[in-house]
C-alpha cells in the first residue's frame, strides 16, 4: 500500500521533467553541438539524448525513444557518431544544461540553498529507481553526478524522467497503442504537444497521423471530431495510473514530506524558467 497521497509521484515528476526537457529546446544546445560540427536539429536531439547508450544504431534509438519514425532516426543515426563521440555529446549537453539553467533561472537561483536542497531530494528519490527493462534510465544512471547543485538537480531530474518514460512505454504496449496512436491519443487530451509540433519533430507524415486516428476510432477511443471518447479518456487515465504504479518506488523512497517539498521547489523553478522563455511557443496544445 502506498504511503503517498494519490498521484503525488506524478505531480512531482510533472514539476521536475519540464526543466530537464527544456535543455533540448534551448539554443545553447544547438550552439554547443554546432561547434562540434552537428547542426541539424533532429540530429542534435538524437545524439544528445541517446549518447548515454553509447554509439548505438538506429534500431536501438527507435526502440528506446518509441514515438519517433524509424525513417527519421535512421537519417541521422549512426551518422552522428562519425561527427562526435557519445562522450563529446554528453559533455556538450551538460554544458548546455549549465548555461540554459543559468539563463532561465538566474545566477541567484542556481546557487541558492533551495537548489541544493532540491538536488539532494531528487537524488535521494532516484536512489530507488531500478535498471531492469529501463534502458534509457539505466544508461543515464551510469553517468556521474555533476558537482554543482543545479547540474546535480538536472541530472537527477533526467534519471527520474527517463525512469518514468521507460515504464510508460511498457504501459503503452500493454494498452496496444503503437507510436503514432500513442501520440494522437495523447494530443487529444489537450495536455501534450500540439499535433503540428509532433508532426514537425517526430518524422511522421500526415497520412500516418490520419491512419492512426482512424484506428483509434475503430476501437471506439476517438470520435469523428478527433476528441477522446469516454472510453478513450478512461484508457488514457489508466495509462497514467499504470505508469504511476510502475514508477512509484522513487517517491515512496523519498516519503510524503520529501515529495511534497521537492514538488514545491520544482514548481518554483519551473515557473521561473517558463516565465523566462524556456519553452517554444506553440509547443503545447491542440492546434
Amino acid at each position: 500500500m502506498s504511503t503517498l497521497p494519490p498521484r503525488a509521484g506524478r505531480r512531482c515528476h510533472n514539476a521536475l521533467n519540464p526543466l530537464h526537457s527544456c535543455v533540448y529546446f534551448s539554443p545553447d544546445l544547438g550552439k554547443e553541438f554546432g561547434e562540434l560540427g552537428l547542426t541539424d536539429t533532429s540530429a542534435v536531439y538524437f545524439a544528445s539524448r541517446a549518447a548515454a547508450l553509447g554509439a548505438v544504431g538506429p534500431g536501438t534509438v527507435t526502440a528506446a525513444f518509441y514515438n519517433f519514425s524509424h525513417e527519421l532516426v535512421a537519417r541521422h543515426v549512426p551518422a552522428v557518431w562519425s561527427v562526435l563521440s557519445p562522450a563529446d555529446a554528453l559533455a556538450a549537453r551538460l554544458r548546455a544544461a549549465d548555461s540554459t539553467l543559468r539563463r532561465v533561472l538566474g545566477e541567484e537561483a542556481v546557487s541558492s540553498p533551495e537548489m541544493a536542497e532540491a538536488a539532494q531530494l531528487a537524488l535521494r528519490a532516484a536512489e530507488a529507481c531500478t535498471r531492469h527493462a529501463k534502458p534509457l534510465y539505466a544508461a543515464h544512471a551510469d553517468q556521474p553526478v555533476p558537482g554543482r547543485p543545479h547540474l546535480a538537480y538536472w541530472h537527477a531530474a533526467s534519471l527520474l524522467r527517463e525512469h518514468r518514460g521507460d515504464v510508460h512505454l511498457a504501459a503503452l504496449l500493454a494498452a496496444g497503442l503503437d507510436p503514432v496512436e500513442a501520440l494522437v491519443s495523447h494530443t487529444a487530451t489537450g495536455k501534450g504537444m500540439s499535433p503540428r509540433w509532433v508532426l514537425g519533430t517526430r518524422g511522421w507524415r500526415r497520412s500516418d497521423w490520419d491512419a492512426a486516428a482512424e484506428r483509434l476510432r475503430g476501437r471506439g477511443l476517438l470520435d469523428a471530431e478527433g476528441e477522446l471518447t469516454e472510453a478513450g479518456t478512461a484508457l488514457r487515465a489508466e495509462l497514467e495510473e499504470a505508469t504511476d504504479r510502475m514508477d512509484a518506488a522513487p517517491y515512496e523512497h523519498l516519503g510524503a514530506a520529501g515529495v511534497e517539498r521537492l514538488t514545491e521547489l520544482g514548481r518554483g523553478f519551473l515557473f521561473t524558467a517558463a516565465s523566462n522563455g524556456a519553452f517554444p511557443e506553440g509547443m503545447i496544445g491542440k492546434g
